[in-house]
């Protein structure tokens, strides 16, 4: 049976029965950085008070972003009030890019961007693990050999379970084939793992000294237990059942239709188009681990069925002495008292469970500041101690909406002299910069500021802390302040890396404090810390005494307004980046063995300074290669500017092999050699990925046909072309809403790029077009494509054939080459099993499986223990031309400069050519 690709298997991500749209529908751009309307005003209160009613604890475990029960992610959250954290293990870092051409890394941090846009909906927390997404996988075998054992991404997730102390661990899959891919298996087999270690403190002791304490979850469940989107299980299946579909007022809609507006935004994933009808919607669990008792009759009606998760029962994890348990819980029930009488106030008037919360706040407050004394163990304490925090955070959050206080910043870098104001979303180490604050007063009473606070990743600093006058209701009080950020200033970065990102199944870890981060923590963040007078302290009721409550300080991310590309103005988060970054175009460059000696190396600087800078830049290259010029004074004088320079270098050798050169610019004291790409969309914040300043040569050994033109009609996006163009061919893009006026004949050889027929539309409906220029002679090299329906009923091949999901995902997997005679295997070049080696991620994806007569399969391979895949390359004499169908994963290998592929792939192009070429020497 053919397993689907998990990245568009919509039942993976969301537990229902889904409806592709036939196009990608786009996702309505909301400002990323500003709370959902249903976190916001009396929703909002609603939202967090019910949240206050319940100290349960929930944490998901799942493969890669898309993986997660989104309903029952927003159930548990947003329906019940519990945590909830969802942990996801990769980045999804090795899949396809339904957008555009970003693979790897910078696939990896877009994909985090929209599993956190996703996470504002459901409603819960977010965080990784180390190990990378290395491509498909079949089996968990396969997935542990890449990811060196089970130890690192279990050390990660027990680390989490450490910190987040859930009662109730979820694993998304089952652990068993049944889930498909091999990361599907193996995040549950982990999650099996991690329940029973993270409460060992002989396992990973590590953390132990670093100050986590051990921690048993209560109970754990598996899921993919009955079929995605089953509406019926059998009993002996499955734990519990929750019904996702059930409409919530304060949503507006049920929790898997608000789930699926969250996973709207993985547009990357295919899920723009994404729909669910209104009605019942099931997603079934099973309890396979627990230190509890079990159901008598097997099934249960919550995941916390057995667990008190009231405020009070808190008390009952004090075994030292009846009295203090029975202190700690009527002190417990007395702050539920005050929370549910806010609740009660608020479906009244917001405003009016001030008071009520107020009272919660200093409760909560007063129980955090007592000496507990002897007789809890330190892990008992610290549990009390964490779940107590989260609602005194949960009751300032609350009493925040009831006031509608609220804090805007605005970071703008400041031009230099007689330079356009140019608003950017970054500054640099010695940047002089504004950071405007409003504090909005949209309560019914008057405000009184105390002082504003600058921190985050640098020491706090007071700001204001001077006399301000009282803020009526419904104003403001508005501030600017200058700031020069000091030289040493660390960078916004993520906390890890790859060094190899094509190879590397695992991450290095620079910030070991963010590494389980979505993303690094904002630089910086404006704290406000205010008064409301009307409301003195409950323990101060007397007028004479000036003591008021202590309201909750008011905390904002300093953001930053600009104008993007495109003209829209737009907010994200302040970021400090390097004042240069160095990318070398393109990052991988081909040199052809038998071709010119030297080579063209282009260097793009960007400048991020307000502030004219000068400095030197030079190539760093292999013993021996020559570089002219040796040296560039570079001299920028605004912000924003980009340069590119041109050096030529000259190789001390031609022989195949891998080598690399690295940019490298000095401007005063400080050393740059790194570039820095913003990955962000309407939809999204931003993010920064961060690479060397390094160009990958490939040296290869390979003959190109002299007079051949190729027309290449990019579909989803990859660098094919830009590598054929290094090697000296000649290929046209030619955009394919130009096919149908296009002259045809000019060329000898039409590549389709990766999943045209999914993403192009006019190639689809010019494909009888594509069909007459093979007939006339033409070669026609069409790429895989993922929508098997749609590609089997368009009839898009020349004769009949079958596109099924079969993929083989060992990049090692021996080749078979089936037709040794066919001239694709000789010329321009002598293909031998050699061609095969050093492949990365896969082999091939989307295979045919069946296929009629005229076809004739190349090639044969499989993954272990799989019958051959031999659908993976298939040539059809059409009338005076040659087609040909590859399945084989070019669009990874040759942008990676892996020399058979290349060798390879440039004889398909040459294939309606059954004599020798003429060959460029």
């Amino acid at each position: 049976m053919n397993r689907m690709k998990r990245g568009l298997v919509c039942a993976t991500a969301i537990a229902l029965l889904c409806i592709a749209a036939p196009s990608q529908a786009p996702v309505k751009p909301t400002d990323p950085t500003a709370p959902l309307p249903q976190d916001s005003g009396a929703a909002g209160l609603k939202q967090e008070l019910l949240r206050l009613l319940t100290t349960a604890r929930l944490m998901q475990v799942t493969a890669h972003p898309d993986d997660e029960d989104g309903g029952m992610l927003t159930l548990e959250s947003r329906g019940k009030g519990a945590t909830v954290l969802l942990m996801t293990l990769t980045r999804g870092e090795g899949g396809q890019n339904r957008l555009g051409s970003n693979l790897f890394d910078s696939l990896g941090v877009l994909r985090t961007l929209e599993q956190t846009a996703s996470d504002r909906y459901y409603g819960v927390e977010q965080r990784f693990s180390r190990v990378a997404d290395f491509g498909y996988s079949k089996n968990a075998e396969e997935t542990f050999q890449k990811w060196h054992g089970h130890d690192i991404a279990l050390a990660d997730l027990v680390r989490v379970i450490r910190t987040f102390r859930p009662d109730v661990l979820v694993a998304r899959f089952s652990g068993t084939e049944r889930d498909g891919h091999g990361h599907h298996q193996a995040s549950a087999i982990l999650t099996k793992e991690a329940f029973r270690a993270a409460a060992d403190p002989n396992r990973f002791p590590e953390q132990i000294k670093e100050g986590l304490l051990p921690w048993q979850p209560k109970k754990l469940y598996v899921g993919n237990v009955c079929g995605f989107g089953a509406m019926a299980c059998p009993d002996e299946n499955y734990t519990v059942s929750l019904n996702t579909g059930v409409v919530n007022s304060l949503l507006g809609m049920s929790y898997i239709q608000f789930a699926l507006e969250g996973l709207r935004h993985q547009l990357s994933q295919g899920a723009g188009g994404w729909s669910v009808e209104p009605g019942d919607r099931f997603t079934y669990y099973k309890l396979t681990d627990s230190v509890l008792p079990t159901a008598k009759n097997g099934h249960e009606q919550d995941f916390f069925d057995g667990i008190d998760t009231s405020l009070a029962g808190l008390a009952s994890q004090v075994t030292d002495g009846e009295n203090k348990a029975a202190k700690l819980r009527f002190a417990l029930s007395e702050i539920a008292n005050q929370i549910k009488d806010a609740t009660t106030r608020a479906d009244a008037d917001p405003s009016s469970a001030v008071q009520p919360l107020l009272s919660a706040l200093e409760s909560t407050s007063d129980l955090l500041a007592q000496d507990r004394g002897k007789g809890l163990d330190r892990s008992t304490e610290e549990n009390l101690l964490i779940r107590l925090r989260a609602k005194q955070e949960q009751i300032q959050a609350a009493l925040m909406l009831a006031l509608n206080v609220a804090v805007k910043t605005d970071g703008i870098p400041l031009p230099a002299q007689n330079d356009a104001t140019q608003q950017l979303p970054a500054i640099s180490p010695g940047d002089k910069f504004t950071v405007a604050v409003t504090l909005h007063n949209g309560s019914k009473h008057v405000v009184n500021p105390r002082d504003l606070v600058l921190d985050g990743m640098i020491p706090a600093a007071v700001i204001e802390d001077r006399e301000t006058a009282p803020v009526k209701p419904g104003s403001d009080y508005e501030n600017k302040f200058q700031l020069e950020l000091p030289q040493n200033f660390a960078y916004t970065r993520p906390a890890l890396h790859r060094n190899d990102p094509e190879r590397d199944a695992v991450y290095r870890v620079d910030e070991p404090q963010f590494a389980t981060l979505p993303v690094p923590p904002p630089p910086f963040r404006v704290v406000a810390h205010y008064d409301v007078p009307e409301f003195a302290s409950p323990k101060h009721r007397d007028p004479a005494v000036q003591t008021y409550a202590t309201f909750p300080e008011v905390v904002s991310p300093v953001l930053s307004s600009f104008t993007d590309d495109k003209g829209v103005e737009r907010k994200s988060t302040l970021s400090v980046v390097p004042a240069f970054s160095l990318m070398l175009e393109p990052g991988m460059q081909v040199i052809r063995a038998q071709g010119d000696r030297g080579c063209g190396v282009k260097v793009g600087v960007s400048y991020d300074l307000s502030s004219p800078a000068q400095g030197m830049l030079r190539l760093e290259v292999p013993a021996n290669w020559r570089v002219e010029p040796a040296k560039r004074p570079v001299e920028f004088h605004r912000r924003g500017e980009k340069q590119d320079f041109e050096f030529r270098v000259f190789p001390a050798s031609l022989k195949e092999g891998r080598q690399e050169i690295r940019a490298v610019l000095e401007a005063g004291a400080t050393r740059y050699s790194e570039g820095y790409s913003r990955i962000t969309r309407e939809d999204l914040d931003a993010a920064y990925y961060y690479q060397p300043a390094v160009q990958h040569i490939s040296i290869v050994d390979v003959k190109v046909p002299q007079n051949l033109k190729v027309a290449y009609l990019m579909g989803a996006g990859d660098d094919i072309p830009t590598v054929l163009q290094q090697i000296g061919m000649d290929v046209t893009l030619v955009p394919a809403e130009k096919l149908a006026s296009e002259d045809l004949s000019r060329y000898g050889t039409i590549v389709l790029g990766i999943r045209a027929y999914d993403t192009q539309k006019t190639v689809a409906a010019n494909n009888k077009k594509l069909l007459a220029f093979v007939s006339a002679g033409g070669t026609l090299l069409v790429q895989y494509n993922t929508g098997v329906g749609d590609f089997n009923s368009g009839h898009y091949t020349p004769y009949p054939a079958q596109l099924s999901r079969a993929r083989v995902s060992v990049e090692e997997a021996p080749v078979e080459i089936l037709a040794p005679d066919d001239p694709v295997f000789h010329l321009p070049n002598q293909i031998t099993q050699h061609d095969f080696d050093d492949w990365v991620q896969e082999r091939g994806l989307y295979f045919m499986d069946q296929w009629d007569r005229n076809f004739n399969p190349l090639l044969s391979c499989h993954d272990p223990g799989e019958l051959p895949q031999k659908g993976g390359l298939l040539k059809v004499q059409y009338g005076k031309g040659t087609y040909i169908y590859s399945a084989y994963a070019f669009f990874r290998q040759v942008p990676a400069g892996v020399p058979g592929a290349i060798r390879l792939f440039v004889n398909l192009l040459s294939a309606g050519e059954n004599t020798p070429l003429p060959l460029s020497r």
